[in-house]
């Protein structure tokens, strides 16, 4: 039988209550738990089987035709479904302009071991990445140009945080993400044998002169101060791209985007 929905409309709810602590960290920590808000955000989390533990949801604050299907999804999935009136989803909601559908899922907490790769695989990497909007720009460019997988070295960004779901618009859910510490990751790339590909204002070749077809990991690293020494000393290539204004220096998920891409090129990818 489907799951037969819940009106809430009382804002002293005590599982709203709930809801509104996870915007802390340690809250969410605490009960492993990840806020998922937007209809394709949580149609990502659906599509890609990650597990649905409750939707709460608002009618008044629909912004297409789709949501009921969305709802009936769950329903028919036996997913414990909260019907709000609109102050009690205001309530709840972590966007400015709520959507009127949040979900709460199992947080992501992979390993390097986790991942499981194609025989010629192609892998980001982003060290000290300091704003969920970056790593959730990150995971977007990484999903459009068929990363197998993201990996977050030295996390200073919680890979939960609900703007890092926001930025990458769901891709959270379809770019499996890991985290480690670079020398973990250095020696899963030797062990691998995926060479890695880091970029550096300093470097000589430029990012369109080496080989990405091969098995490759293309590395990048916070604006401010870039990438670690044990990335610029140990990479197997260092690359560079071309700065012709006053700038110097391209926002992180940027410079991401161009090197995803040139691999992309360089792979016949259309």
């Amino acid at each position: 039988m489907p799951s037969v929905p819940q009106p809430v409309t009382s804002l002293q709810n005590a599982g709203i209550k709930e809801v509104v602590k996870l915007r802390q960290r340690s809250h969410r920590d605490e009960n492993a738990l990840l806020i998922v808000e937007g209809y394709r955000e949580v149609k990502r989390a659906l599509d890609n089987r990650v597990p649905i533990l409750k939707l709460f949801y608002c009618p008044a604050l629909y912004q297409g035709k789709n949501e009921p299907a969305l709802v009936a999804r769950c329903a028919e999935g036996n997913v414990p479904l909260f019907e709000c009136t609109e102050p009690v989803f205001m309530k709840i909601a972590y966007r400015d302009r709520p959507e009127g559908l949040l979900a709460l899922c199992p947080q992501i907490r992979r390993t390097l071991a986790d991942l499981k790769l194609p025989a010629n695989p192609f892998v980001v990497i982003g060290e000290h990445i300091e704003k969920p909007g970056n790593l959730g720009t990150m995971l977007r460019t990484a999903d459009a140009a068929g990363a197998h997988a993201l990996v977050v070295c030295d996390r200073c960004t919680d890979v939960n945080n609900p703007n890092v779901v926001r930025a990458s618009i769901g891709t959270l859910f379809t770019v499996p993400v890991a985290e480690a510490s670079t020398e973990e990751t250095l020696a899963w790339l030797k062990k691998n044998g995926i060479r890695s590909l880091a970029a550096s204002p300093h470097a000589t070749k430029n990012y369109t002169e080496v080989d990405l077809t091969q098995p490759i990991a293309v590395v990048v690293g916070a604006e401010q101060f870039g990438l670690s020494d044990a990335w610029m000393t140990r990479a197997d290539e260092l690359v560079r791209i071309p700065m012709l204004g006053q700038a110097d220096s391209l926002n992180v998920a940027a410079a991401a985007t161009i090197l995803l891409y040139e691999v992309v090129r360089q792979r016949g990818g259309k």
